[in-house]
C-alpha cells in the first residue's frame, strides 16, 4: 500500500486511498481495520462497500477522485459478478486512464487483467477468464505457497485458455505503467515474479527478480 502511494505522486497532503472487500463480502471486521489502518498511515482512507447497497452516491467519481484503489482478497469470481451488477467496469476503466493507482492482493490482483487461476468455484483450482482486462495477461496468484496453482497456469497458457501471464510468489507485487510490465517488487526476501509464455505445445517461465521494499 504504501508502495502504491508512492507510486501515486501524492505528496503534501494526505493520499486518498480507497480500499475495496467486495471479494470477502464486506465484512465490518475487514473495514474496520482498513480504516485503523489508514489512520496510523497518515491516509485519508474510505471503504466502498456495496452489500448491502453501495456506501457511495457516486462511486464512479469517488474512485476518480482518488490517488489509490485497493482491492483485497477473496473470491474473484463474486467479486466480479457483484462488479457487474454495478456496472463498476467503466468506472475502473476510467479510473485507470486517469491515472489512479489500481492494485490489490490475490482476488484483487486477478480482477484487474484478463484472468487466473481461482478456488472461487469450490476446493478444485479453475480458470476465470472475465476479468476486467484493464492488463492483457493472465495473473497467477499464490505460486509458492499452494502446489497446484504453477501446473494449473503452465496448462491453461499452454492450451490457449489463458494469454501470457504472470505471476507472482506470496509478499511479491508487479508494477506496470499503462499495460507495460516495469518491475517485480516484494516485501520478502527469496521470493520471485514469473512470466509464463505458449512456447509450441507447452510453455516458457521466465523468472523475474523482485527489488525489495524498503520498510514503511
Amino acid at each position: 500500500m504504501h508502495h502504491g502511494v508512492e507510486l501515486s505522486g501524492a505528496h503534501g497532503r494526505r493520499p486518498r486511498v480507497t480500499v475495496v472487500g467486495t471479494a470477502s463480502g464486506d465484512p465490518e471486521s475487514f473495514s474496520f481495520r482498513a480504516l485503523e489502518a489508514g489512520r496510523v498511515a497518515g491516509f485519508d482512507t474510505t471503504v466502498l462497500s456495496l452489500f448491502p447497497m453501495p456506501n457511495l452516491d457516486d462511486v464512479a467519481g469517488h474512485l476518480l477522485d482518488q490517488d489509490v484503489v485497493w482491492v483485497n482478497g477473496g473470491s474473484v469470481a463474486n467479486l466480479l459478478a457483484v462488479w457487474d451488477v454495478h456496472d463498476l467496469r467503466p468506472a475502473f476503466r476510467a479510473a485507470w486512464e486517469a491515472g489512479v493507482v489500481l492494485s490489490g492482493v490475490s482476488a484483487g490482483s486477478i480482477c484487474w487483467y484478463v484472468g487466473g487461476t481461482t478456488d472461487s468455484f469450490g476446493p478444485q483450482l479453475r480458470a476465470v477468464t472475465n476479468g476486467l482486462g484493464l492488463l492483457p495477461y493472465g495473473n497467477g496468484v499464490h505460486y509458492d505457497s499452494e502446489e497446484r496453482r504453477r501446473p494449473l497456469v503452465h496448462r491453461l497458457v499452454a492450451d490457449g485458455t489463458l494469454p501470457e501471464t504472470h505471476c507472482t510468489d506470496d509478499g511479491v507485487g508487479l508494477v506496470y505503467r499503462g499495460a507495460e510490465l516495469v518491475e517485480a517488487v516484494s516485501e520478502t526476501d527469496g521470493k520471485g515474479a514469473y512470466v509464463v509464455t505458449r512456447d509450441g505445445d507447452g510453455v516458457r517461465e521466465e523468472r523475474i527478480e523482485p527489488r525489495r521494499l524498503p520498510s514503511p
